[in-house]
């Protein structure tokens, strides 16, 4: 990821990586190789491949690694004014359904098993909302079923809700 040094900054400032300084931050969570868990990841790729995607938009599959780049948020000087959070979750719901949590509606009791992938994650994003006024959502869609071991691919209505979610996020932040 491309760093920048903060315009008019001394030398030697510490440079800002070009994510932080976006407007919408749009983050794809998720892990390819156990099927639908591979939601956020494709998802991220096909605002991706948009033409028209906003200058003012970055778009990262960040696969299981979404901690490393809220923490890079939560340090920066620079902050994204909007993150968003693309992921899988299992609530009971009709597979392939998607929806929107803001991250102050985490369950706190769930904090550490709401889904991208074991954290301190669903705290750093509702910190980046609440303290560092960030405004943070995230758009999730209810798993068909994840396997526990190695097998790649979306379910058919988990694939078929990665357009619907790209679409959402899009239009969001048009």
């Amino acid at each position: 990821m491309r760093s920048r040094t903060a315009e008019g900054g001394p030398p030697g400032r510490e440079a800002t990586l070009d994510y932080c300084q976006c407007e919408t931050l749009v983050l794809g969570c998720g892990n390819v190789l156990f099927g639908d868990d591979g939601f956020g990841p494709a998802v991220a790729g096909t605002l991706r491949r948009r033409p028209d995607l906003p200058e003012s938009m970055v778009v990262l599959d960040v696969g299981t690694s979404v901690r490393g780049v809220l923490f890079n948020v939560v340090l920066s000087a620079v902050k994204p004014r909007r993150i968003v959070v693309v992921d899988a979750v299992d609530m009971g719901r009709e597979p392939g359904l998607v929806w929107t949590i803001e991250a102050g509606e985490l369950p706190a009791v769930k904090c550490d098993d709401f889904s991208m992938h074991q954290l301190p994650t669903s705290n750093l994003l509702r910190e980046l909302n609440e303290l560092a006024g960030l405004q943070v959502t995230c758009v999730v869609a209810q798993v068909a079923g994840v396997p526990s071991e190695v097998k790649p691919g979306l379910s058919a209505p988990v694939q078929q809700a990665v357009a619907r979610a790209a679409e959402m996020i899009f239009l969001d932040a048009a």
